[in-house]
């Protein structure tokens, strides 16, 4: 019993060196780029262990994003339980769920490296889209619920969380390139927290433009020139 209790463990303990290894080399090489054997190797395992365990490159692959997602998943349920326990208002709910999310992606750079791979082959590595799928659809409910749209705002729900995403993993992403060529620091000790309240503050701002409308409220527009 206590022999076949430790097998168990170690499988299970190999399994998740794989998982770890195979997503890093994963989001660092990408697919194409990274071989079941060097998967092993960097597991610190025989070559052929990988194998062993998910057959298949693919399979890797596959098993690494379905725990990528699930824990995705697993942010998304957290945060709309606490947000629906806190009874606080609107602009506090969305300022919480823009900071956990910007938090999320920073603190899991090889789950934005190995999405990115994934929009640059358009989904064709992972062979099928399901992960994608349900994990938006979760969010996209969490999102209205937390915030309590009301009808008039809840068909533009996507649209607004759409932003969120856009706006908060740009700069990751682009942490070397387009943020530096602006001559801004991704490293900077404040960066995430500069970057969470103007993400909060434009949603914030659409948000309150669009209910305006639907209230029938006169939206600010911008003076326009009288010049000929």
């Amino acid at each position: 019993m206590t022999g076949t209790f430790i097998r168990e463990r170690d499988a299970l303990r190999s399994r998740e060196h794989i998982l770890d290894a195979a997503e890093r080399l994963f989001a660092e090489r990408g697919f194409a780029n990274t071989s079941l054997s060097d998967v092993g190797a960097a597991a610190g395992l025989s070559r052929g262990t990988p194998s062993y365990f998910f057959g298949s490159k693919q399979d890797l692959y596959r098993a690494v994003l379905e725990r990528c997602f699930a824990e995705v998943r697993e942010a998304v349920r957290v945060g709309r339980e606490r947000a629906l326990a806190s009874g606080q208002p609107t602009d506090v709910v969305l300022a919480g769920a823009v900071g956990e999310y910007v938090d999320f992606l920073a603190a899991r750079p090889n789950f934005v490296r190995l999405i990115e791979w994934e929009a640059l082959s358009d989904g064709d590595l992972s062979g099928e889209a399901g992960h994608h799928i349900g994990v938006a659809q979760e969010a996209l409910t969490a999102f209205v619920q937390e915030l309590g749209l009301k009808a008039e705002l809840a068909g533009e729900a996507a649209q607004f969380l759409l932003s969120i995403i856009a706006l908060s993993w740009f700069p990751l992403i682009h942490r070397s390139t387009i943020v530096r060529a602006l001559g801004l620091d991704a490293d900077a000790p404040d960066f995430l927290a500069r970057r969470r309240q103007h993400v909060i503050d434009l949603v914030l701002s659409g948000l309150r433009a669009r209910s305006a409308q639907a209230n029938g409220a006169v939206a600010y527009a911008p003076p326009t020139s009288t010049t000929p």
